[in-house]
């Protein structure tokens, strides 16, 4: 995506924010970059674009007691990664909870 589109800043992603699929609890990948709408992420397998995903973000260290985040996304773009094996996805957050909208906020202000 062209830096012109985006409308929110992306925050490169310090904290470990991993992600996991909600209902198969599989691992997705980790988030590279991180807005409070979409997130780029490194993953280990290829990811189908034009998905939805009910995926939790979760944080290896808490901060201000946020852990992990709950929500919803659109995987917008996929690509395969330099070797073949991993890859990278981009995704628009389209489902979030006022309450996780907020734990989102306390994580990007620590970014």
């Amino acid at each position: 995506m062209d830096d012109e589109r985006r409308l929110h800043n992306r925050h490169s992603a310090d904290l470990q924010l991993e992600v996991f699929d909600l209902r198969t609890g599989q691992r997705l990948g980790r988030v590279v970059d991180l807005s409070d709408d979409g997130f780029m992420l490194f993953s280990d397998t290829p990811l189908p674009a034009d998905e939805l995903v009910e995926c939790r973000l979760v944080s290896q260290q808490p901060i201000e007691g946020v852990s992990e985040i709950t929500l919803g996304a659109d995987c917008l773009w996929s690509r395969p990664g330099a070797d073949g094996q991993h890859c990278w996805a981009g995704f628009h957050i389209i489902d979030l909870a006022e309450d996780q909208a907020a734990a989102l906020d306390v994580l990007l202000k620590h970014l």
